[in-house]
């Protein structure tokens, strides 16, 4: 058992206030003003800091693309084919790579970690917790979506061999010709017909289940009006990936009920799809109804900045609570996995972070990060 005592606990949930809480097991045993605590437990005193619940980062390549090692740490596009919904993202990713510890520095406990952009349907993606050795026991949701891509990267990418996709036509119709094909295969499963064994098949079947939402990269309005239509036709459950000029079309994507993973704001306008990027896209969305989630996209932006996206957030109008509840809660609820982590609620997963000050104050540090109930990161130990 290990309780934390007399912190400012932020926990996630709207309430703000002094108290305790005691994690016994890996999950949050008791949260409240005054906890006692059995004779073989440890006792953390967290007067004049804040504890929070661990942040999560809903849209990474963690692991899948590592840096500073250039090709060979690139695992994130299978790009032998533009559609590739049989590859899975947990097939690819290091545990041992450097993005991991920045992660557990930076109080993030829990990411998604999806294949590139290239592919106009990139394969399956994982939920994991950013401790451990081996990705098996890291993982809390796994498929957790499946990855599709719309506007620039494919195009480019295969046009550029003279392959289709050529034109957004070309990824359209790329996109609907695969559901279309797993759409049949389902029909023919639920009359009680034998397939022919087909690995994407067999995954876009999960989609047209609604057992896996799409989650789609889009950074266009017409491009998010596009994947919005085919999610129309085909009955399917969606996010929208990046999101960049959402804010044009704000209320059209409400009226689709929709979640929305907002980034990498922080980076630069590397493209054309970008011009129009800034930080009032959250504003807009959120004001129009869109839940919105903010992402690093790492490593896009490295990882350890997800807190100081969601305080630039603030600082261009987005109210704070939605700032906080994009990195935690309402994250949790864009990758399904929010009866687990998000935040400091009895029974939920014992990630928690303890801070030196207000996390909304750039100057703040993490001074540990506890997941599942272990110290993962101590700054007081570092040397």
């Amino acid at each position: 058992m290990l309780l934390i005592k007399n912190g400012m606990l932020m926990t996630g949930t709207g309430m703000i206030y002094k108290g305790d809480v005691l994690l016994d097991q890996g999950k949050i045993a008791g949260i409240g003003k005054v906890i006692d605590l059995p004779e073989t437990g440890t006792v953390l005193d967290a007067e004049g800091k804040f504890v929070t619940p661990g942040l999560i980062d809903v849209h990474t390549h963690l692991g899948i693309h590592e840096e500073g090692i250039g090709p060979a740490g690139h695992d994130y596009n299978e790009t032998s084919n533009p559609v590739t919904p049989y590859v899975r993202a947990i097939d690819g990713i290091n545990p041992n790579e450097q993005g991991f510890e920045d992660a557990r520095k930076a109080g993030v406990t829990t990411v998604q970690v999806m294949p590139g952009s290239a592919n106009v349907i990139g394969g399956e993606m994982v939920v994991l917790k950013t401790a451990g050795t081996v990705i098996d026991q890291m993982v809390i949701r796994n498929p957790s979506g499946m990855k599709a891509a719309f506007g620039e990267n494919p195009k480019r990418f295969y046009g550029g061999k003279g392959k289709a996709p050529v034109t957004r036509m070309g990824i359209a119709a790329l996109f609907r010709k695969e559901m279309k094909a797993a759409h049949h295969a389902l029909k023919k499963l639920e009359q009680g017909e034998e397939l022919t064994p087909d690995l994407g098949t067999e995954q876009l079947i999960k989609v047209l289940k609604k057992e896996i939402p799409i989650r789609a990269h889009a950074h266009r309005a017409d491009d998010i009006a596009t994947i919005l239509r085919l999610a129309r036709e085909f009955g399917f459950d969606l996010t929208i990936e990046h999101c960049t000029e959402g804010h044009q079309i704000a209320s059209y994507i409400a009226e689709h009920d929709v979640r929305v993973s907002v980034g990498p704001t922080l980076s630069t306008r590397s493209k054309i799809e970008l011009a129009d990027k800034g930080w009032h896209t959250l504003k807009e969305l959120n004001e129009a109804g869109v839940t919105v989630s903010i992402t690093t996209d790492h490593p896009v932006v490295g990882i350890d900045s997800l807190i100081l996206s969601a305080i630039s957030a603030v600082k261009h109008g987005l109210d704070l609570e939605t700032a906080w509840l994009a990195i935690t809660l309402n994250a949790a609820k864009h990758l399904g996995v929010e009866d687990r982590v998000g935040s400091l609620e009895k029974g939920k997963d014992a990630d928690v972070v303890i801070w030196d000050g207000d996390p909304f104050d750039a100057r703040s540090m993490v001074e540990m990060t506890i997941i599942n109930g272990t110290i993962v990161y101590d700054r007081s130990k570092e040397k």
